[in-house]
């Protein structure tokens, strides 16, 4: 491994453990792995905006770090308009004992998931390509995971038939949302909130859980 990529390994793993996330090495090398794959492919699939390696490593992968002591308590979860893998491969790489599912409707974005999957050897994933709309799943997930999909009555709306008994949607957001929390169905409670700093980014974030009555 070049000087470089030690590192941004040193780096990932310092700044995960601030976050709360303790890396091992091979959990690092993965997510290192994954990033570069993104930066690939991207090229010719169009996944990210985001092409500067070290922009990547704190937007997308520890913006998607900081997600993991969020999801603990839940074993299956779906990540809805995954896009290129966030957070959910992120995710499925720190939680090996947890289900994701990773949904979008972009082919090309979901052609890449798969091959990502399986060169990290991920078995805990499952890539669908399909408008949310369209997608069943018998026992209903845990928890409905989105980042920067849509607004939160619109995830409630498309994705309330995938969610289990006493299950949470958990959306990321950029600031608090409080006009989406307003326009929200009397159904639909807001079960907490959580504002998140992630090293070196200077921007909001706020996880917004939701259940339904």
């Amino acid at each position: 491994m070049d000087p470089k990529s030690i590192s941004q390994q040193d780096q990932l793993v310092t700044k995960s453990k601030a976050l709360g996330v303790e890396l091992s090495n091979t959990q690092a090398e993965q997510l290192l792995s994954y990033l570069s794959s993104l930066l690939k492919w991207n090229k010719a699939f169009n996944l990210t905006a985001i092409t500067n390696p070290e922009q990547a490593l704190h937007l997308h992968l520890l913006d998607s770090i900081a997600v993991s002591p969020a999801i603990q308590s839940y074993d299956s979860l779906l990540d809805v308009g995954t896009g290129g893998g966030l957070p959910g491969i992120p995710l499925a790489i720190l939680n090996p004992q947890k289900e994701f599912s990773l949904l979008d409707t972009n082919s090309k974005k979901t052609r890449f998931l798969k091959q990502v999957s399986y060169e990290l050897g991920l078995k805990n994933v499952t890539v669908i390509n399909k408008r949310v709309q369209d997608f069943s799943h018998q026992s209903g997930y845990a928890c409905i995971l989105s980042r920067a999909f849509a607004s939160l009555q619109d995830m409630v709306q498309w994705t309330e038939h995938l969610l289990a008994e006493e299950g949470h949607w958990l959306a990321m957001k950029g600031q608090y949302p409080q006009q989406e929390l307003d326009e929200l169905s009397s159904d639909i409670a807001l079960v907490d909130s959580k504002q998140v700093t992630v090293p070196d980014v200077d921007a909001e974030r706020y996880f917004i859980y939701l259940t339904k009555h």
